[in-house]
């Protein structure tokens, strides 16, 4: 099955590309502007950064859902979403419908304009809301990644 192969590779390299670049984010670019800029000059050059992965992030989380999809086609894997030992499966679907939704909708369509307004009244509060969001995100995206790791090798990590 040399096109299940290159489509795991597809998905595992979109996520790496994916989710290791909101770690970067989250925990190398978020901080150093924490620390070089003043509270209100915070968040627009966060804006202009983030700007750049965010188209990066928009591939990748299309090529990383696409892939998905078409190995739980192919593999006929739909039943896993039946069992709560698959609970990977339904974290990996979660996890990519938020980034999706706020990538290609929430923040497009209303999110940017309403942090740009609520950075220009409360700087300092505005900029802690999307260091916690980015957090959340993390948090979120490396519980799924080590469940979907751990349970393509059978491995429950929360069966205790």
């Amino acid at each position: 099955m040399p096109d299940i192969a290159l489509a795991r590779a597809l998905h595992v390299l979109a996520v790496v590309l994916w989710i290791g670049g909101v770690g970067m984010v989250t925990m190398v670019l978020l901080p150093a502007i924490r620390r070089s800029q003043a509270p209100e000059q915070r968040f627009a050059l966060f804006h202009v950064l983030e700007q750049r992965f965010a188209r990066q992030a928009r591939v990748t989380t299309l090529v990383a859902g696409a892939s998905g999809f078409y190995m739980t086609w192919r593999l006929g894997a739909w039943d896993r979403f039946e069992s709560p030992g698959f609970w990977w499966m339904h974290a990996m679907v979660l996890t990519w419908l938020v980034f999706t939704l706020m990538l290609f909708v929430v923040e497009p369509l209303f999110l940017e304009r309403l942090l740009a307004r609520r950075a220009a009244a409360a700087p300092e509060a505005t900029y802690r809301l999307v260091e916690w969001l980015h957090r959340v995100l993390l948090i979120l995206s490396l519980v799924t990644v080590a469940g979907a790791v751990a349970g393509s090798y059978g491995v429950n990590l929360f069966a205790w």
